[in-house]
């Protein structure tokens, strides 16, 4: 029997990163150190990192046909990601990011063209064979419909014993209202930093203990707090903390927030604890901001 994947629905978009010695001026003209394509996308960068981890993973999400989607499944072949799921659309473009990347001062800068293309349905996802899947994570994007499709996979949950169950989990990044009915949905929910504050919490402890009434009895709750690293609350009521795990030299800050998610995923989804997968989490995003891109992230199996 083949090992059941990861699914993570979302967002994929090409990314056009250029890399500079300092953040540019505007009106003005100036050369960047260096410039390169790759595949983005907060769910699209998640199955990367799992990949190169050494889980079998899957992404579902939206793509307009075109040489931009060409490079997109390429990558994803590479990469071993299964996008079976993917949907190809019959309007609207494949949105395309471009993002400036500064070492020296640690920041990158993401504008997105997030076009109007239609992103994931129901009626999609009822076509997905869920048996396939151990867990299965939601990029909060169209929130309504992604409730939804979370109410098939509980379903789909309830004739099954707790251990053949799909482990659901969502992340709301984003500060928008929509987005915040995802909460009692998750098994294992993540929560932004800038969510965090929107709701008033200028520590990710006071967000988890006054936000953890949001989500469903027995779930975790996560938020990562960049350098000061990430904590966890579970049903025991105990915090758990990680420290960062900065890299010598900031090197590439982008997708940082989608590698944690991703190191969590990966260890829970294979039985470690909610401690063990939170430092590992802040290791690898650490270990990530230290070179450009995810190729490193391998090393760490």
């Amino acid at each position: 029997m083949s090992e059941k994947k990861i699914l993570c629905v979302g967002l994929v978009c090409l990314d056009i990163i250029s890399v500079v010695d300092k953040y540019p001026e505007e009106d003005t003209d100036s050369r960047c150190l260096s410039q390169r394509w790759q595949r983005g996308g907060n769910a699209s960068n998640s199955c990367t990192v799992l990949s190169l981890l050494g889980a079998s993973c899957a992404f579902m999400g939206s793509l307009s046909a075109g040489p931009v989607a060409d490079f997109i499944i390429a990558d994803f072949a590479q990469r071993a990601i299964d996008v079976s799921a993917v949907v190809f659309q019959n309007e609207g473009q494949t949105p395309c990011a471009c993002c400036v990347v500064c070492p020296s001062s640690g920041t990158r800068t993401v504008v997105l063209y997030d076009t109007n293309l239609p992103d994931v349905t129901p009626e999609d996802f009822s076509k997905v064979n869920l048996c396939q899947f151990k867990w299965i994570h939601w990029e909060g994007r169209n929130a309504e419909e992604q409730v939804k499709m979370i109410q098939q996979v509980e379903v789909y949950n309830s004739s099954l014993p707790q251990q053949q169950r799909i482990t659901i989990s969502v992340e709301i990044e984003k500060t928008r209202e929509m987005l915040y009915q995802l909460f009692p949905y998750g098994d294992v929910v993540f929560v932004s930093k800038d969510v965090a504050r929107h709701f008033g919490f200028n520590s990710a402890e006071a967000a988890l203990r006054g936000l953890y009434h949001r989500v469903k009895p027995g779930a975790v709750l996560i938020c990562a707090w960049a350098e000061k690293g990430a904590e966890a609350l579970g049903p025991d009521g105990s915090i758990v903390h990680s420290d960062a795990f900065p890299p010598e030299t900031l090197v590439d800050t982008l997708g940082a927030g989608d590698t944690f998610n991703a190191a969590v995923i990966y260890k829970l989804s294979n039985g470690g604890c909610l401690q063990d997968a939170l430092t590992f989490g802040c290791k690898v995003a650490g270990r990530k901001c230290g070179f450009h891109g995810y190729e490193d992230i391998a090393k760490f199996n």
